[in-house]
C-alpha cells in the first residue's frame, strides 16, 4: 500500500427484533451491512449515515450511537487507499415495505448460529464448534500454547465447566477466526501461510471484508447495553406485553430469562405503565397491553437500569 491516503466508510449494525427474532438489515443478497463513504457535503459523521440508510435501504434511523473504528489490512481500495470505517449501532423496529433493492431484513443468528443458546438442540456449540476448537488448541506447537489456547476456548464457549458470557459475542467470533474455521479468515490469508483449521459450513453465514466482525460487535455491545440502559424498548412497538418484553430480551441475549424475577425486575424500576388495555389473541388468558415510560428516560440515562437475565430456573 502506498501513502496515498484514507477513505472513511460509514457503515451501520441495524438491529430490530421481530416476533421474537432479533433481525439485521442487510445489503448485497445478505453478504454486508449499509454502508457508503462519507463525504463532503455530509454535514456530520452521523448524518452522513443516515442518509446512506436511507439511500440504499429506504429505511430511516431512530435511534444511533457509534459503535466502534475498523481499518482492517484487507480494507484496500482499488485506488490504494486505506479504508477506516466508522460504524455504528442502530436500533429500530422492522419494516419490510421499507426495504431498497438489494437490502433486506435476516436473521442475526444466520450469522452467528453458536450465539443462540435459548434451545438445547440443536448445540453448534457442542456438536460443531467444541472438537474443532479443541483440535486447534491441541495442535499448538507448544505445551504451554496448548493450554493457553484450551483455556480461552472454555472461557469463550462455555466448556469445561466454565460459564457462558453472552456480552463476548465479539471475542467468540475473533477466537473462530484466530482457528481458520471461518471463510473470512481463509480469504484473508497470505498464500504463503499454512492454514492453521479449515472454515467450517456450518458457522453462519459469512460477509465481505470485515462485516461480520462489525456485526460482532453491535452484538455485543447491545448485549451489555440493555442491562444497565432501557434500550429494549427501542425495539419495541408503543404498546406490548409483558411477555412480548421477554422475549425481545431473550431474543437479544440469546437465553432464557426467569420470568417472574424479570417482570419483578421491569415493575419495580418503574419502566412501564399499563394502557388500560387488553390484547386477547394470546391463546390463553387476555394479556394486559403496557407501554414505555418515557419519562424515565432521561433518569435512567443517569442512574442506569438493569434487566435481570437471570436464567431459567
Amino acid at each position: 500500500m502506498s501513502d496515498a491516503g484514507y477513505a472513511i466508510e460509514l457503515s451501520a449494525v441495524i438491529v430490530a427484533v421481530t416476533g421474537g427474532r432479533p433481525r439485521v438489515l442487510t445489503v448485497d443478497r445478505g453478504e454486508a451491512i449499509p454502508s457508503g463513504p462519507f463525504q463532503s457535503d455530509h454535514r456530520t459523521l452521523e448524518l452522513g449515515l443516515r442518509a446512506w440508510v436511507e439511500a440504499s435501504t429506504r429505511h430511516p434511523l431512530g435511534y444511533v450511537e457509534q459503535l466502534y473504528t475498523f481499518a482492517d489490512r484487507d480494507r484496500t481500495t482499488g485506488e490504494d487507499l486505506r479504508t477506516i470505517a466508522l460504524s455504528y449501532l442502530a436500533l429500530t423496529r422492522e419494516e419490510p415495505e421499507a426495504s431498497g433493492a438489494g437490502a433486506a431484513w435476516r436473521d442475526w443468528y444466520e450469522y452467528f448460529p453458536w450465539e443462540d443458546r435459548r434451545e438445547e438442540q440443536p448445540d453448534p456449540v457442542g456438536e460443531v464448534v467444541a472438537p474443532r476448537l479443541l483440535a486447534w488448541a491441541d495442535a499448538a506447537d507448544t505445551l504451554a500454547d496448548r493450554r493457553i489456547r484450551r483455556q480461552r476456548a472454555a472461557l469463550m464457549f462455555g466448556l469445561e465447566g466454565s460459564p457462558w458470557n453472552e456480552e463476548v459475542a465479539l471475542q467468540r467470533y475473533e477466537l473462530l477466526y484466530e482457528a481458520g474455521l471461518l471463510p473470512e479468515a481463509e480469504r484473508a490469508r497470505e498464500p504463503s501461510v499454512k492454514a492453521v483449521g479449515n472454515p467450517l459450513p456450518d458457522l453462519g453465514r459469512p460477509m465481505v471484508h470485515d462485516h461480520r466482525r462489525i456485526l460482532a460487535t453491535g452484538l455485543s455491545r447491545l448485549r451489555a447495553k440493555i442491562k444497565y440502559r432501557p434500550v429494549v424498548f427501542e425495539l419495541m412497538p408503543p404498546s406490548f406485553t409483558l411477555l412480548q418484553l421477554q422475549q425481545a430480551v431473550e431474543a437479544l441475549a440469546g437465553r432464557r430469562l426467569h420470568k417472574q424475577n424479570f417482570r419483578r425486575l421491569v415493575e419495580h424500576q418503574g419502566l412501564i405503565e399499563e394502557t388500560g388495555e387488553v390484547l386477547s389473541d394470546t391463546g390463553g388468558r387476555p394479556a394486559r397491553l403496557v407501554r414505555f415510560r418515557r419519562e424515565v428516560l432521561m433518569q435512567r440515562a443517569v442512574a442506569g437500569t438493569r434487566l435481570s437475565l437471570s436464567r431459567t430456573g
